[in-house]
């Protein structure tokens, strides 16, 4: 059975999305990102070790699902992570193809967040 990817942006390596979405930890980390938070953030939220955090956080940075930005104005140079989707859908087409289907986030909100990395 085919899979098809779709989305209301074209961010990269939408092959990996169902990858992520079945693995616990990455789950969770999405759970977590209500806001940006940095690799020790997410680790002690988590409860994970870095290494393991770092590493998810690349798989669904990777995936388009979660993306990096700067930090916080006036505080210590570090990256942060948020997520980087509204919805995921998945489901068959007319001839029974897997798609998957991101929207993603149009909230500017998140601007100063962004930086030129």
């Amino acid at each position: 059975m085919p899979l098809e990817f779709s989305s209301s942006d074209d961010a990269p390596a939408r092959e990996h999305v169902l990858g992520v979405l079945t693995d616990d930890a990455c789950r969770e980390i999405i759970a977590v990102l209500e806001e940006p938070l940095t690799v020790p953030e997410v680790a002690d939220e988590i409860e994970r070790p870095l290494s393991t955090t770092y590493r998810k956080l690349d798989r669904l940075t990777d995936s388009g699902l979660v993306k990096k930005t700067g930090a916080r104005p006036g505080r210590e140079q570090k990256s942060r992570y948020v997520t980087d989707f509204d919805r995921i859908a998945i489901d068959l087409d007319d001839a029974r193809n897997l798609c998957v289907d991101v929207d993603r986030s149009n909230d500017d909100s998140l601007a100063l967040w962004k930086t030129d990395l």
